[in-house]
């Protein structure tokens, strides 16, 4: 990934790799010739002052001159490298290797280095560099372009971006530093991809996200284990759920609920962005429509709250592994408020003037997404969905999030949230979960239910990526190894099959 700047120092050619025109250092000027007739007690132009004092005070104006060039320079300089230490690019090599599902480690990176700079611009590899040099990707390029363009963090993605980073290639884009998080990558011929840029001095690490990698859920999906199951998001932050003693415990849920809120800070990365909220209610309320509670919301992180003017719209679903095809059901989303606002006279110069003479202009749209707990999605999909847990699921593409957010949006509930009823419940095409019933007469009943069609990615889902790797196994399995990884054997390779199985009837029964 890279970060951008507007600084005129690099607007410079590709490949150009020497100082920018602004930095070059102009030749110095001839210094004026002092002529002692000028101060001649016999010039009318001057009062009789005596030559030798004449003489001292234009050699004191001249050097005060040079010294305030000097100073001024100084000051020119010292500002142009501020900008340049503002201003960062960071090309995430790593991040061809999955979809934007596995964004938990890729958006930590993300994050990071957006925190060093003022800009943010994303490099991303062509599939066919990734399998020249790494393996199989999970995601087209296209997909992982989607994926990037959404993240708040990013101001812009670079497709096709070189698997070894060269000087020109950076120089191009006004770069002057490569991030990259703290694991080694290489080319084809085993060589560092970065080490020209670190040879130039141009390279910072960040590190990477704890307990969770692309290879880390690729052998949840080809091993089908459930060991990373959450049962309760709220105790386990608590230090009352996980593995340990208790003190480690502590320290651990500590450490995830800070991480939580750095995921919801806004674009720069630097402050509170995303309000987090929790929901608490009885398994049956959050499972299925066989009650209908209130339940209680518990707030982690105040951030954003609707402007005046907004439209709070609330989606919901599992998110798992966070791919293409939620990003665009969600930009779908706000293209429909758009509309909404439109119609509305929201873009109008009046109403435009107005927001901007308040602060800074802003959409029409305020989106809360209810994330469903682990135990609920694997109640209706079996196997062992989710692969990402709750706590991965954590989406940074929102204004709001609601951890454990119910199956079905009941009146009770929706009327009940932080900020009232929405005023509108989206829901995009299904094909993942199998529905016994409809989860959503209650937005319906109540004129607030939207539905939004179909759309490019809309196929994209967590099946269909499990379903990716399964078909590419001894690829993957390659893969695995080359990372240190145990390969998954027949013995799981027949368990998975068992349990998609078990699930197919499972589905057939309830539907029959």
């Amino acid at each position: 990934m890279f970060a951008n700047t507007n600084n005129p120092a690099h607007l410079r050619n590709p490949g150009d790799d020497s100082l920018p025109l602004s930095s070059i250092k102009a030749p110095r000027a001839s210094q004026p010739r002092f002529d002692p007739t000028l101060f001649s007690p016999t010039n009318s132009k001057y009062p009789k002052v005596s030559p030798n004092l004449w003489r001292l005070l234009f050699f004191v104006f001249l050097h005060l001159s040079q010294a305030f060039r000097c100073l001024r320079k100084l000051i020119q300089n010292s500002h142009l490298e501020i900008q340049h230490q503002r201003s960062w690019r960071i090309e995430f090599g790593s991040m061809a290797a999955g979809t934007f599902s596995i964004m938990a480690g890729h958006a930590g990176a993300m994050l990071q280095a957006r925190q060093l700079g003022n800009e943010l611009f994303v490099g991303i590899h062509s599939d066919e560099s990734i399998l020249e040099n790494k393996g199989p990707t999970v995601m087209t390029l296209e997909e992982r372009i989607s994926a990037v363009d959404a993240c708040r963090w990013v101001t812009q993605s670079v497709p096709y971006a070189p698997y070894v980073t060269s000087l020109p290639w950076i120089s191009h884009y006004g770069c002057k530093y490569v991030v990259h998080g703290d694991d080694i990558t290489s080319d084809s011929s085993g060589e560092d991809c970065y080490r020209f840029v670190k040879a130039a001095g141009r390279f910072k690490v960040v590190k990477r996200t704890p307990s969770i990698s692309t290879t880390d859920l690729v052998g949840r999906m080809l091993l089908c284990t459930r060991t990373h199951f959450i049962k309760s998001l709220t105790t386990l932050l608590a230090g009352e759920e996980g593995s340990g003693t208790q003190a480690e415990r502590a320290r651990e849920g500590g450490a995830m609920t800070e991480r939580m809120k750095l995921y919801a800070s806004d674009e720069t990365g630097l402050h509170p962005g995303a309000s987090i909220w929790f929901w608490n209610a009885s398994i049956e309320a959050r499972e299925d429509d066989t009650a209908e509670e209130k339940g209680v919301f518990s707030s982690l992180s105040q951030g954003a709250q609707p402007k005046p003017g907004q439209r709070v719209v609330y989606v919901d679903g599992g998110f798992d592994l966070f791919s293409s095809g939620h990003i665009e059901f969600l930009r779908q989303v706000l293209k429909a408020e758009e509309v909404v606002g439109k119609n509305e006279g929201w873009y109008s110069e009046e109403a435009v003037q107005e927001r901007v003479g308040k602060g800074a202009d802003y959409g029409p749209a305020f989106v809360v997404a209810g994330v469903h707990d682990d135990e609920v999605i694997n109640h209706w999909k079996g196997v062992n969905y989710p692969i990402m847990n709750i706590y991965e699921r954590g989406l940074c593409y929102v204004n709001s999030v609601i951890f454990g957010a119910p199956f079905t949006p009941t009146r009770a509930y929706l009327t009940s949230t932080p900020w009232g009823t929405p005023d509108a419940v989206y829901h995009g095409p299904t094909s993942f979960m199998p529905l016994t019933y409809d989860p959503y007469t209650a937005p319906k009943a109540m004129g607030i239910y939207k539905e939004i069609g179909k759309h490019d990615f809309a196929g994209v889902n967590a099946e269909q990526i499990v379903q990716r790797i399964l078909k590419s196994r001894d690829m993957y399995e390659e893969r695995q190894r080359v990372k240190g990884v145990k390969g998954i054997g027949e013995e799981a390779q027949k368990r998975r099959e068992k349990m998609e199985d078990e699930q197919r009837l499972k589905e057939q029964k309830t539907t029959a």
